[in-house]
């Protein structure tokens, strides 16, 4: 069984709402009681069980992105209570009833998907979703889920639900705004007004808040970082394109030692890194591919020929006569990011080149308007 979701029921009605959203769905695998079976489970790899479904669920608990029950309520709470980790790991879990009248929400509404989860299978089944989380109710910010669609990640996340209470109670919040994609509010509404926008996070010394959400590449000063520090989330938007030269052979160690320090004295974070860009003709390099293997970073390449297109301020006849270009990290940064400049041109330290790029997201009319009520 190797889906995304498992379906388990435990009735005779169970069974037949777990059939039916199979044959909707290719992303779920089905289990139900053997003494429900119908000859034909193995044919449309339905799972049957004799054991008490107790039994079952921590496998299923560990196996799977998300659980969908049909089974009541108070029962699932009481069997999965012993399996909760937290929130970053549990797997979203959704409860149907017997007649396929509700389904309903119950663990891992955000990171997990719950809430998602809970609108597909009520979609199915033409049932009602029933979803608690607050922002859904109140269409307001996900502060958990913020910009995760882009990639974004997030720091300070031991504030998280703090600033999620200030979200969704209303009271005075900051959203800064300095890079990253603009489409991450999602409603037909204006922005709830007790939230205003921001777009540099030194802005936030002229404001009283009781939150902060603040999505930007840079590493804050420290004088922001003290005033932040319990009443903020931070995100990292995937935006940074680092370009990269070395020589043949250069080391793992070395190479990532001057990405970082590059980055650091840059004021930059490592975490808005979206990928590394370089030469073909390193497209085998084994410490750049160490690498970008450890940070999860893509390595994309371009010919001679295609850097050789972007004009440096600086061009290499030493670098051409090897490789064919006039520069590789400059161009690459450039090229990758499709940017017109750079935020760091070229630094050079023992065997290894870096330049860095920003990638911009310019923000639609449409959204324009949703953040006027704000701003």
């Amino acid at each position: 069984m190797t889906k995304r979701f498992a379906i388990v029921a435990i009735t005779k009605h169970g069974t037949a709402i777990a059939r039916r959203l199979q044959a909707k769905w290719t992303e779920v695998d089905v289990y139900y009681p053997q003494k429900f079976a119908q000859g034909d489970e193995a044919n449309v790899a339905i799972q049957t069980f004799s054991e008490p479904v107790m039994q079952l669920l921590p496998t299923l608990f560990a196996q799977y992105e998300g659980i969908i029950s049909i089974i009541s309520l108070g029962a699932m709470v009481r069997m999965i209570a012993p399996l909760l980790k937290d929130k970053k790991s549990d797997p979203a879990v959704v409860v149907i009833d017997d007649r396929a009248t509700y389904a309903i929400s119950v663990l891992s509404g955000h990171l997990g998907g719950a809430n998602e989860l809970t609108r597909t299978v009520a979609k199915m089944l033409d049932a009602l979703p029933v979803i608690t989380t607050a922002s859904d109710v109140s269409e307001t910010i996900a502060v958990d889920l913020l910009g995760r669609v882009h990639g974004w990640k997030i720091d300070l996340w031991e504030n998280v639900t703090k600033v999620s209470a200030a979200v969704v109670n209303e009271e005075p919040v900051l959203f800064v705004q300095e890079s990253g994609e603009r489409d991450w509010w999602t409603y037909e509404k204006p922005l709830p007004k007790h939230i205003r926008v921001l777009s540099k996070a030194e802005q936030i010394l002229e404001h009283p808040f009781h939150a902060a959400l603040i999505v930007t590449h840079r590493l804050l000063s420290q004088q922001l970082m003290d005033i932040i520090s319990t009443s903020a989330v931070l995100y990292r938007p995937k935006v940074l394109v680092v370009g990269i030269g070395c020589n043949r052979n250069t080391s793992e160690q070395e190479i990532e030692q001057v990405i970082l320090a590059t980055l650091h004295e840059r004021g930059l974070a490592w975490q808005s890194v979206r990928n590394l860009a370089t030469i073909d003709k390193k497209a085998d390099e084994p410490g750049l591919l160490a690498v970008c293997e450890k940070y999860h970073w893509p390595l994309v390449t371009y010919s001679a020929q295609e850097l050789n297109t972007v004009e440096l301020p600086h061009p290499s006849d030493t670098v051409f006569r090897y490789v064919g270009a006039y520069g590789v990290s400059e161009p690459a940064a450039r090229l990758s990011a499709q940017a017109s400049d750079w935020i760091v041109e070229k630094v050079k330290s023992g065997n290894v080149t870096v330049s860095v790029s920003l990638i911009t997201h310019e923000m639609q009319e449409d959204e324009r308007m949703n953040f006027t009520a704000s701003t």
